[in-house]
């Protein structure tokens, strides 16, 4: 039997992709996160499924009910909130599923960056503005960040950044990232993307910390620093551009 990884989405029931969706409506043992996923998503499991919360579970806990539902014969939808490949910890768990010898497999999902720029109604790369993206987070109460990893290195460079996990941090994330980007660059924060308690401010990198505290956001909330956010001025993408030579292009099959 396999273990699926299901990427869930940013809240909203329909965020997750089609697959995804097919799967959990087959699997009868569902393991999700219950403060972030949506009772009307869980309304895909089957007639009976065993359903269990891995909000309070340690990962030996979750690892057990993965590896009892294999040995039962049973497929397994782990929902993970967003995508798998960031903040998951889908990887500890795969590394306890290969020393007990039990297959898994991937489904990507909507990560909440992704959800929060659409909110936004903004491309997070810009001809000549911005073409990298940094996504990344601050150290807390959490694993340690890796040596070389802090806001300040990355804000060297002048990417955009998306930031997680450090909204109650949100005084010292403008701290580092002023001296590099100025008190005037552009800030998103958008909180619950998707959800019905969905949150957007904007501002400058010098008055976002009193909105964030005022709207009394505290979880849930992704920061969004960048010139991209206000571009309007810029070229327009080479790929579509009408000086570009596409004489040697290829028709395409209908």
């Amino acid at each position: 039997m396999t273990v699926y990884f299901i990427g869930a989405g940013p809240g909203a029931a329909d965020l997750i992709t089609v697959r995804g969706r097919d799967l959990l409506m087959r699997c009868p043992v569902c393991l999700y996160p219950g403060s972030l996923t949506p009772p009307d998503l869980l309304a895909h499991c089957p007639p009976g499924a065993r359903r269990v919360d891995t909000a309070e579970l340690s990962l030996e806990e979750i690892t057990g009910e993965l590896v009892a539902a294999h040995e039962a014969g049973h497929d397994v939808a782990r929902l993970c909130s967003g995508d798998p490949s960031i903040y998951s910890a889908v990887a500890e768990q795969m590394r306890r599923l290969d020393a007990a010898g039990v297959p898994y497999s991937v489904v990507p999902g909507v990560p909440a960056f992704a959800a929060a720029a659409a909110v936004l109604g903004r491309e997070l790369t810009v001809p000549t503005v911005g073409q990298s993206l940094v996504v990344t987070r601050v150290q807390a109460r959490s694993t340690a960040m890796p040596p070389g990893e802090t806001l300040a290195a990355f804000a060297a460079t002048g990417t955009t950044l998306a930031v997680h996990l450090a909204i109650n941090r949100i005084e010292q994330v403008v701290e580092q990232l002023v001296p590099h980007y100025g008190p005037d660059c552009p800030v998103a924060v958008v909180a619950r993307a998707s959800q019905p308690e969905e949150r957007i401010l904007r501002g400058a990198l010098g008055d976002i910390a009193p909105q964030v505290r005022a709207a009394g956001i505290t979880s849930a909330a992704v920061i969004f620093v960048g010139r991209v956010l206000s571009a309007g001025s810029f070229p327009d993408s080479f790929l579509y551009s009408a000086a570009r030579d596409r004489s040697a292009k290829t028709p395409r099959a209908t």
